[in-house]
C-alpha cells in the first residue's frame, strides 16, 4: 500500500503521459484518411489490353483498437486520482506553532491552498510601505495616523531698499543705489503624516508569516504521509462506456 505523497510524486507525470496519448489519438480520429483504406486491382478485358499496378492504402487507426487504448490510459489515471482522492478524505493533521495547535485536524487540500495564500500574503507584506527611517514618527490618537513633531522653515522674500553712495554736496547731490535683499517675510510649520506600516511592525509580521508557513508545510507533509488504498474504479466506468 502506498503512501497518499508517493501517490502525489507520480500523478502528475501519469497525467502528462496519458493526456498526451489522449490528445495524439483524438487529432487522428477525426482524420477519415487515417481511419480508411483501400485496395484496388485493374483487370482488362483482353489479355493484350493495359495492365496497371494494384493501389492501396491501409487503415492506420481501427475505432475499436482506439477505444481500448483510451480506456486502457484514462483507467491508469481515473485509479491513481481516485486513489489519490480517497486518501485526501482523511488526510488531516494539526498546524502546531512554537508547541501551540492553532488549526485542528486539517485536510491536506485545505493546507495546501493555505500554504499558497500564505505565499501570497508575504509578499503583499513584503511590498508596503515602509515609514520613512529619516523621521521620528508617533501615533495622533486623533485620526489613527503616524505624525512627526512640527518643523518650522523659515520663508524669505526679495525686497529693495535705498543706500546711500556719496553724500549730498553744494556741488552734487547725494548719490544712491536700490539693492535687493532677502529679508524673512514668516514661517512655514510643517506636520508630516504616513498611513505606511512601520518597519518593525512589518518585520514581526513577515517572520509570523515563515513561522506558520514552515508549520503549514509540516502539517501537509504529515497529513500526506497517510496510507493510501488502491481503488480501482475504472472498469466499471469502461466497461459500461465501450462495453458491447
Amino acid at each position: 500500500m502506498a503512501k497518499l505523497n508517493q501517490i502525489l510524486a507520480i500523478e502528475k507525470g501519469i497525467k502528462t503521459r496519458v493526456y498526451g496519448e489522449f490528445t495524439d489519438l483524438h487529432q487522428a480520429t477525426q482524420k477519415p484518411t487515417l481511419m480508411n483504406g483501400f485496395h484496388k486491382s485493374y483487370q482488362s478485358r483482353d489479355e493484350e489490353g493495359e495492365t496497371y499496378p494494384a493501389e492501396s492504402q491501409k487503415v492506420q487507426y481501427m475505432a475499436s483498437e482506439v477505444l481500448e487504448r483510451v480506456a486502457k490510459g484514462l483507467a491508469e489515471l481515473f485509479d491513481i486520482t481516485a486513489t489519490k482522492d480517497w486518501a485526501n478524505c482523511v488526510a488531516r493533521a494539526n498546524v502546531v506553532v512554537d508547541g501551540r495547535t492553532l488549526l485542528e485536524d486539517v485536510p491536506a487540500t485545505y493546507l495546501l491552498f493555505l500554504e499558497k495564500q500564505l505565499s501570497d500574503l508575504h509578499t503583499f507584506v513584503t511590498k508596503m510601505s515602509e515609514l520613512d527611517a529619516g523621521s521620528d514618527w508617533s501615533v495622533d490618537p486623533g485620526t489613527g495616523l503616524y505624525k512627526t513633531d512640527p518643523t518650522s522653515t523659515q520663508r524669505s522674500k526679495k525686497v529693495q531698499r535705498p543706500i546711500t553712495l556719496y553724500e549730498a554736496t553744494k556741488e552734487h547731490p547725494a548719490q544712491t543705489q536700490l539693492i535687493t535683499e532677502d529679508v524673512i517675510a514668516g514661517t512655514w510649520l510643517t506636520i508630516k503624516y504616513s498611513g505606511a506600516i512601520a518597519s518593525p511592525r512589518k518585520k514581526v509580521i513577515l517572520q509570523r508569516i515563515e513561522k506558520l508557513t514552515n508549520a503549514v508545510k509540516f502539517a501537509r507533509e504529515q497529513a500526506n504521509a497517510v496510507e493510501a488504498p488502491d481503488k480501482k474504479l475504472a472498469k466499471e466506468v469502461f466497461d459500461f462506456l465501450f462495453g458491447a
